[in-house]
């Protein structure tokens, strides 16, 4: 007989239980968020904070080495340290009239700037939209606010004196008059520029001259507005320390003309700084007040 070997089933493997997915903690949302936070702050330090701080000590290096020598006439930065150091770390103190920190004579220069270019933004953006509204008053006027915004702030001064013979009105005046002009012209330029379908979609709506103006006008021409204004402030910053060389009073320009008829240089050099970083943040100030109106689309 043939005999048959039966194979025989191996018995059946009880299925394995399925492995649990590795369990994943949910970080509390405050934990995301500081998380969030640090790495932005560790960006921004990275972006904006260390590649200038290396090249301002570069620079202080190279300017400590470069006048070391007995004959120098600049003092080091370690001298302006040691001869200026009260004007650095105490810009508000009082002791006097005329013996004040910085901090108080470069409110003093902002207060008048505040005045004058106020005054120059709004009589420039309102001249400008009307000067860009028309083609006979743009080739009337603009050669001539060319050739007017050539003219050196100081230029204006022996003017302003004889008119308003007082150094306060005429030191407002010389910003007034210097900041103006790339306000007009830029806010023209803008004006100009509006698409002609905006100015259709004005006429389907019958807007007047004042919702065309704060509806239409602004809002597309705001770009243009706030660079003029960026340009107008420096040009205001710049000649209001021109101007008070002159004038006198307690602000930053005397300030400065004074520490040289008594050669303290090293009081100089700080007052520079203060003009320098008091020019970037108004500069600044600007450009962020022209990116909120005009929604991220202003320089």
């Amino acid at each position: 007989m043939t005999s048959v070997t039966t194979l025989r089933k191996p018995a059946e493997m009880p299925a394995a239980a399925p492995i649990p997915p590795a369990s994943v903690t949910a970080l509390p949302r405050s934990t995301r968020r500081s998380s969030d936070r640090l790495a932005a702050i560790r960006d921004f330090t990275l972006r904006q904070i260390v590649p200038p701080t290396v090249v301002v000590l570069a620079l202080l290096m190279i300017w400590q080495l470069a006048f070391s020598g007995g004959n120098s006439g600049l003092p080091t930065p370690l001298q302006v340290w040691e001869e200026a150091s009260d004007l650095i770390l105490k810009p508000f103190y009082i002791n006097g009239t005329q013996d004040i920190g910085l901090g108080w004579r470069v409110l003093t220069s902002l207060e008048r700037v505040f005045y004058g270019f106020g005054l120059a933004a709004v009589v420039g953006v309102l001249l400008g939209a009307a000067i860009g509204q028309s083609d006979w008053l743009m080739r009337g006027l603009d050669p001539i606010f060319q050739v007017l915004r050539t003219v050196p702030p100081l230029a204006w001064l022996p003017i302003s004196l004889a008119a308003f013979m007082d150094s306060r009105p005429s030191a407002i005046f010389v910003i007034f008059i210097t900041s103006i002009w790339p306000i007009i012209i830029n806010t023209a330029a803008g004006v100009r520029a509006i698409p002609q379908d905006y100015r259709n979609v004005a006429a389907v709506l019958r807007l007047n001259q004042v919702e065309f103006f704060w509806k239409i006008m602004v809002p597309a021409a705001a770009p243009y507005i706030f660079s003029g204004l960026r340009i107008g402030i420096g040009l205001a910053w710049l000649a209001i320390v021109a101007a008070e060389m002159l004038t006198g009073g307690v602000g930053i320009g005397f300030f400065i003309w004074d520490a040289w008829n008594s050669s303290r240089l090293s009081d100089i050099i700080v007052a520079l700084v203060y003009i320098g970083l008091t020019g970037f943040v108004l500069d600044r100030l600007v450009g962020w007040i022209g990116r909120v109106v005009s929604r991220g689309t202003a320089v």
